[in-house]
């Protein structure tokens, strides 16, 4: 079977060829060499079985990137599935992608269970000794799958502002291309890189797995809830430091949430890891201030922004080109142009969304965020054009410019900011039940003396559980769903104003 040029380990060059490995539980060890042989006997199972479009359901793990190089050697769509999302938005994703051929993780049994459930009948297939159980979706027609553009290689799914599952398709090639950019932006060599998010999150996919291999180094894959990573949210912060110090990476990337763990974890006297040299922190805005009190810990984090239809990272902070406070400077395969405040991204864009032709082949990708490069080239976030709130007094305010001053370390681990059309923010919080309402109180007056007057939180209430994307009011990245936000608690918000009005004798 030819390898197209799109395949990950072909585009591996010496020397990098020799150090390049993945390392998983128990002690296993996967060569490239190795690595290119389970993939290509998994492409000859899928081509096999005449498998035409490919789901993975699968813990972080080296049979995860084997299959991942296995669809990219069959030339076969790949759709990774979110451990995070439900069972019924799986199956939405999979049927509205015509997925006709599911590679399964045998350790997800109830995982696997459940998606079946959904899906309906299902038939085994040989899998011809490969680690990964291989199934035949019999209730999937590919007849009435919706179409995809030409040139697709991977589908990933976000559940966005409001949680329905939404395919963006992309390249092979396009996103070998950004993971190269990547390695040589970070300009590591053989990383040794710790993966901390699920393989399905395409940032953890391209910038960590792709861009550590092609630079020589190893991937280290433990199975997430191992070290105390449960879905996109649970956390438990023992196990995942003793991960760290046991595993001793050089490389991670983060969401802020747990930059914010492990900031908080320093600021109680763990010592992060000295064999740490880059950080990666992304997913939502991260204030200046939390970066550099990262720093100051000895975590050399650094901000980054990017989006799945751009192929994961657009631009990046380094050690070499480097300001907190921004998302440092685009890769340099990228072109970020400003049209009405809004960040457009060319270059190296997706191919567009499932089933929907009009979007298909862009030649630029507008991003729905605001922001601004600087003179020197570096880009600012400035919020999302659909969050921008307009107070009654007429004043724009991008809700996540607030949120990361009041969240900046501890004692608040979420804020989610409201007041569109009215004369005063608001926000709902979440912190550890160890810290009292008078410590929120104060961190809350804290951020407020650095802001405008119009910019300030008047009134605020304490959530009892976390924004997670288990109880639908955070992405997978982390990022505030909104609308779920506003809609569960909407009388809450409804009362702080009210109660706001009462004092002032309203």
């Amino acid at each position: 079977m030819s390898v197209p040029s799109s395949d990950l380990c072909s585009r591996i060059a010496a020397p990098a060829r020799a150090s390049a490995r993945l390392l998983g539980d128990d002690g296993e060890i996967c060569s490239l060499a190795e690595l290119e042989r389970r993939s290509h006997a998994l492409a000859e199972v899928i081509r096999v079985a005449g498998g035409t479009r490919v789901g993975l359901l699968a813990r972080n793990a080296p049979a995860w990137i084997a299959a991942d190089v296995a669809c990219q050697i069959a030339d076969t769509p790949l759709l990774p599935v979110p451990g995070f999302f439900t069972p019924a938005q799986a199956a939405h994703a999979l049927r509205q992608s015509g997925i006709d051929l599911l590679l399964c993780d045998p350790r997800l049994e109830s995982e696997q269970r459940a998606l079946l459930a959904e899906l309906g009948e299902s038939r085994d297939v040989d899998a011809g000794g490969c680690d990964l159980r291989v199934l035949r979706l019999v209730a999937a027609p590919a007849a009435v799958a919706a179409p995809l553009p030409t040139g697709t290689g991977k589908i990933t799914y976000t559940s966005g502002s409001t949680g329905a599952p939404k395919g963006v398709c992309l390249g092979n090639a396009r996103l070998l291309r950004q993971a190269a950019a990547l390695a040589e932006a970070v300009g590591i060599e053989r990383p040794r890189h710790l993966s901390l998010l699920p393989l399905p999150v395409l940032l953890e996919n391209v910038a960590g797995a792709y861009a550590a291999l092609l630079a020589g180094g190893e991937v280290l894959l433990p199975d997430l809830a191992r070290i105390g990573l449960g879905g996109s949210s649970s956390v438990e912060p023992r196990r995942l430091l003793a991960a760290l110090g046991e595993l001793q990476p050089q490389t991670l990337i983060l969401i802020p949430e747990l930059l914010q763990l492990l900031v908080r974890a320093c600021e109680g006297g763990w010592r992060p890891p000295a064999s740490l040299r880059f950080v990666a922190v992304g997913g939502a805005r991260v204030a200046a201030a939390s970066i550099l009190r990262a720093r100051d810990y000895g975590i050399p984090v650094y901000e980054g922004y990017g989006l799945s239809e751009c192929a994961s990272v657009v631009a990046l902070n380094t050690p070499v080109a480097d300001r907190p406070g921004s998302a440092g400077r685009p890769l340099p395969q990228l072109r970020v142009d400003i049209r009405d405040g809004e960040l457009m991204v060319s270059g190296n864009p997706f191919l567009g969304y499932v089933g929907d032709r009009t979007s298909w082949h862009p030649a630029s990708v507008a991003t729905g965020d605001l922001g601004r490069l600087d003179a020197e080239g570096f880009l600012h976030l400035e919020g999302r054009r659909g969050n921008l709130l307009v107070s009654s007094f007429g004043r724009n305010i991008s809700p996540e410019w607030i949120e990361s001053e009041i969240a900046t370390g501890t004692p608040i681990a979420q804020c989610v900011v409201f007041g569109e059309a009215r004369p005063f923010l608001v926000a709902l919080v979440w912190a550890d039940a160890r810290v009292d309402d008078a410590a929120l109180a104060e961190r809350i007056a804290q951020a407020n003396a650095a802001l405008p007057d119009y910019a300030q939180v008047r009134r605020w209430w304490r959530l009892d559980e976390p924004l997670a994307s288990s109880n639908g009011l955070a992405t997978a990245g982390g990022k505030p769903r909104r609308a779920a936000i506003h809609e569960r608690f909407g009388a809450r918000i409804a009362r702080l104003y009210d109660a706001a009005r009462e004092v002032a004798g309203a």
